[in-house]
C-alpha cells in the first residue's frame, strides 16, 4: 500500500509507522496511508523561515506573480493526472474542475494582480499624511512581507482549490506556506504539490507539505506567522483558543462551515425567470460536491404562499440529478468524501428531524449509477421543511455537511432578513427578485451578517458565477459563526501577510525609502530634459522646472470653441453674480493643456506616448492676465512586461505636475502618466 509524502525541509519524506487508513469515495477500496509521525514541526516550521522567507521577499511582486502565472500554466499540463485522482474522492467531473481548475484559476488572478503593486519588494499603503505646517515633516503607511510562514490547515471538500486559493496569496505577498490538508483526502493534494516542486518554478522553501496529523505544529508559531483555517467552527474555535497562539498573537484567519441561506423575493411568481433561475440554483447548491461546501445553501426562505410550490419544483428538479460514479459521463452527482462523513451528515439530519420533515429524498436509500451504493458513501439529496423557523433552533445551528438543505416560510423582507441573521453569521447568501428596491432592502438589512450577497436576477443569471463560487478578488469568508476572518480578497488578501508599519519623516527621506516622490522631497534638475531619457535613465525626483505663460483672453475664448466647452463660468460675464469668481475662468483642462504644452519637448524620444491622467485637481481661479509655469517630477517608475519577442521593452512613468501662478500659490495639481521606451531593447 502507497504511503503519503510529506514535502519537508526540501525533501519528500514518510511518516512514521502506518497512520491513517484512505479509501476510495466510490468504491470503499483503500488507497494508502498517510503519517507525519516523527516529523520535527519545529524544524519544519524554521525551514521555512530561514529558507523560503528569504527567498522570497527579496523578490517583487512582479517576480512573484510572474512566478505564480508560470506554476498555474505548469499545472494545466497535468489536469488529466488530477481528474482521475479527483474522481477517487468522489468529485463529479464539474466538481474536479471547480477545485482543480478553479485553483489554477486562482494562481493566474493573482498572478495579473501583480500589476497593482510596484516592482519592489514592499510598497506604499494609502495617501502620504503631512504632519508639519511647513511641509519637512509627513507620514506614510508601508507594507513589507512578514518574516514568517503562512501554516494553512485546509478542509477536505477541495484539496487542490484549498491550497491553491491560499498560497496564491501569501506567495505573491513574499511569504512562505505550510500546507496541511484534510487527511482523508490528502492524496490529491500530494499528486498536485509533487508536479509544483517537480517544476522547480518556486524558491526552496516556499511550499511545504503535511499530509497526516499537524501534530504539535501549533506549538511552535511565532508573532511573524499567519495561520488559516478552514473547517467546522468548533473546531476552528479550539484551533484559535490554542495558548501558543494566544501568546504570541498569532494572526488567525478562520473560514468555518455556516448555514447560508437564499431568498426567493416577494415579487417572484412561478411564470417569470427568476423562478427558474432560483429552483436551478438551489438545485445546484445541494447536489454540487455531494452538497460538500462551506458555501452551500442550508435554508431556503420562500414566501408563506409559495411554499408548496417550490419544494414540489424542488423535488422534481432534485429527482432528475443521476447519482453515481464520477467518471460515468451521466453522472450529476458523486460520492461523499467518505463513509464517516455519510454518517456523521446522517446524524446531523436526525438533529434536524426533531423538528423539521423530509419532503424530498431518502434516509435509507439511494439510486446510484455504475456504482454500489453500500460500498460507496452515496446518500439521496435531502429537502426538509420546517413550517416555524422562528420557534426552531436547530434549523439556524446544525448543519449537514452534504446534500441537504430546509425550506421555510417567511412573510415579509424584515422576517427574512431575521430569518437571515438567526443563522448567527455565514460566508454569503443569495436573495432572487426582480425588484431593486426588495434587493436593496434585503442587503442593507442582512449584511452586517454575511461576507457576501449575491444579488440574483434574469439580468445577470447568464454570467452569474453562482452563489457558492468565492471569487479571487472577491473576499472570502464572513462573521460570527463563519469565523470572522477574510481569505483571497485581490489586494486585500495579500496585506493580510505584510506588516503595515507607520513611517515618520521628512519627505525626502520617505522619497528615498518608498521610490516614491513625495511633495516637499529633495528634487534634481539638469540640462537633459526629463523626455529626453530612457526609461532606466529616470530618477525619482529628476525635475523640470518650465518657463512661464501668460493666459489671455483670447486663449479662454478659442478652448471654448474647440472643446465646445461654453460652461457660462468660462464665457458669460453677465451669469456670474452669486458664484465665487470675480470674472470668466479658465477652463481648468486648458490650464492642464497649456501646462502639457511647456512641459512637453516636442522632439521623438523615448517618450512613447501620454498613457494617461490618474488624479488631478484644480485649486484656484486662473483670470486673463494670470501668468503660469510648472514643476514637472518624476514621481513613480513601473515595469512593464514585454507581450511578445517584438514588443518594444517600456515601463510607465508617473509625473508630478504642480502648476503655479505668479504669486508661486498652486492653481492645479496632476498626476499624469507616459509610456516610456527602455534604452536597453
Amino acid at each position: 500500500m502507497k504511503k503519503l509524502g510529506n514535502y519537508v525541509t526540501g525533501r519528500w519524506i514518510n511518516g512514521d509507522g502506518e497512520g491513517q487508513a484512505l479509501y476510495n469515495a466510490v468504491n470503499g477500496e483503500p488507497i494508502g496511508y498517510a503519517s507525519t509521525r516523527g516529523l520535527d514541526f519545529n524544524a519544519i516550521l524554521a525551514y521555512a523561515r530561514k529558507t523560503g522567507n528569504p527567498a522570497l521577499r527579496t523578490l517583487t511582486f512582479h517576480e512573484r506573480g510572474l512566478m505564480l502565472k508560470a506554476l498555474a500554466l505548469h499545472l494545466r499540463n497535468h489536469l488529466d493526472k488530477f481528474y482521475a485522482i479527483s474522481y477517487k474522492t468522489g468529485a463529479t467531473k464539474a466538481d474536479s474542475w471547480v477545485d482543480i481548475e478553479g485553483g489554477i484559476g486562482n494562481l493566474f488572478s493573482y498572478a495579473s494582480l501583480r500589476r497593482k503593486f510596484p516592482n519592489e519588494p514592499y510598497c506604499v499603503d494609502g495617501d502620504a499624511i503631512p504632519l508639519g505646517k511647513g511641509g519637512t515633516f509627513m507620514g506614510q503607511h508601508i507594507l513589507v512581507p512578514k518574516e514568517g510562514v503562512a501554516v494553512h490547515i485546509n478542509a477536505f471538500n477541495f484539496p487542490v482549490w484549498g491550497m491553491l486559493e491560499k498560497i496564491a496569496v501569501n506567495l505573491l505577498a513574499g511569504v512562505p506556506a505550510v500546507v496541511k490538508p484534510a487527511t482523508i483526502t490528502s492524496y490529491l493534494t500530494e499528486a498536485v504539490v509533487q508536479e509544483i516542486i517537480a517544476s522547480g518554478i518556486l524558491p526552496e522553501g516556499s511550499l511545504q507539505l503535511l499530509c497526516g496529523s499537524a501534530g504539535d505544529l501549533l506549538d511552535h508559531v511565532t508573532a511573524q506567522d499567519v495561520i488559516t483555517f478552514t473547517g467546522s467552527a468548533s473546531t476552528g474555535l479550539q484551533l484559535k483558543s490554542h495558548p501558543r497562539i494566544l501568546a504570541e498573537n498569532v494572526p488567525f484567519t478562520m473560514e468555518a462551515d455556516s448555514l447560508n441561506c437564499i431568498v426567493l423575493g416577494n415579487d417572484v411568481t412561478p411564470n417569470m425567470p427568476e423562478w427558474d433561475i432560483f429552483i436551478k440554483e438551489v438545485r445546484r447548491e445541494m447536489t454540487t460536491k455531494a452538497g460538500q461546501k462551506c458555501t452551500a445553501i442550508r435554508r431556503i426562505f420562500v414566501p408563506q404562499n409559495k411554499m408548496e410550490d417550490v419544494w414540489l419544483a424542488l423535488g422534481k428538479a432534485l429527482s432528475q440529478t443521476t447519482i453515481g460514479n464520477p467518471e460515468n459521463d451521466k453522472v450529476r452527482m458523486g460520492s461523499l468524501a467518505g463513509q464517516s462523513q455519510r454518517e456523521e451528515v446522517l446524524s446531523q439530519v436526525q438533529k434536524l428531524l426533531a423538528s423539521s420533515q423530509i419532503v424530498y429524498g431518502s434516509l435509507d436509500s439511494v439510486q446510484v449509477v455504475d456504482a454500489d451504493a453500500k460500498k460507496g458513501a452515496f446518500m439521496s439529496p435531502l429537502l426538509l421543511k420546517n413550517e416555524k423557523p422562528f420557534d426552531s433552533e436547530a434549523v439556524h445551528s446544525v448543519e449537514a455537511f452534504g446534500p441537504v438543505s430546509t425550506i421555510m416560510p417567511y412573510n415579509s423582507t424584515d422576517e427574512a432578513i431575521a430569518l437571515a441573521k438567526k443563522g448567527k453569521g455565514s460566508l454569503v447568501c443569495s436573495i432572487v427578485t426582480a425588484d431593486n428596491k426588495i434587493a436593496r432592502d434585503y442587503v442593507l438589512g442582512a449584511a452586517t451578517y454575511h461576507g457576501r450577497i449575491l444579488v440574483l436576477n434574469n439580468e445577470c443569471a447568464k454570467e452569474s458565477t453562482g452563489h457558492g463560487s468565492p471569487l479571487p478578488l472577491l473576499v472570502h469568508g464572513g462573521p460570527g459563526r463563519a469565523g470572522g476572518g477574510e481569505e483571497m480578497g485581490g489586494a486585500r488578501g495579500v496585506k493580510h501577510y505584510m506588516q503595515r508599519v507607520a513611517l515618520q519623516g521628512s519627505p525626502t527621506a520617505i522619497t528615498a525609502i518608498t521610490n516614491v516622490y513625495q511633495t516637499g522631497a529633495q528634487t534634481r534638475e539638469d540640462e537633459k530634459h526629463p523626455f529626453r531619457k530612457y526609461f532606466e535613465e529616470l530618477q525619482i525626483g529628476d525635475t523640470l522646472i518650465t518657463h512661464k505663460r501668460t493666459v489671455t483672453e483670447a486663449d479662454i475664448v478659442n478652448f471654448a470653441n474647440v472643446s465646445w466647452d461654453h460652461f457660462y463660468a468660462h464665457t458669460d460675464h453677465t451669469s456670474l453674480q452669486g458664484t465665487i469668481f470675480e470674472k470668466p475662468v479658465a477652463h481648468g483642462y486648458f490650464i492642464l493643456s497649456a501646462a502639457a504644452g511647456l512641459f512637453v519637448d516636442a522632439k521623438k524620444g523615448p517618450v512613447l506616448l501620454n498613457y494617461g491622467l490618474e488624479e488631478c485637481r484644480f485649486v484656484k481661479p486662473v483670470y486673463a492676465g494670470a501668468t503660469i509655469g510648472v514643476q514637472l517630477t518624476c514621481k513613480e517608475k513601473i515595469e512593464q512586461e514585454k507581450k511578445d519577442e517584438n514588443d518594444i521593452a517600456k515601463g510607465i512613468v508617473k509625473w508630478l505636475v504642480q502648476v503655479s501662478d505668479e504669486t508661486g500659490e498652486p492653481v492645479a495639481i496632476a498626476t499624469i502618466l507616459t509610456m516610456v521606451a527602455k534604452k536597453s531593447q
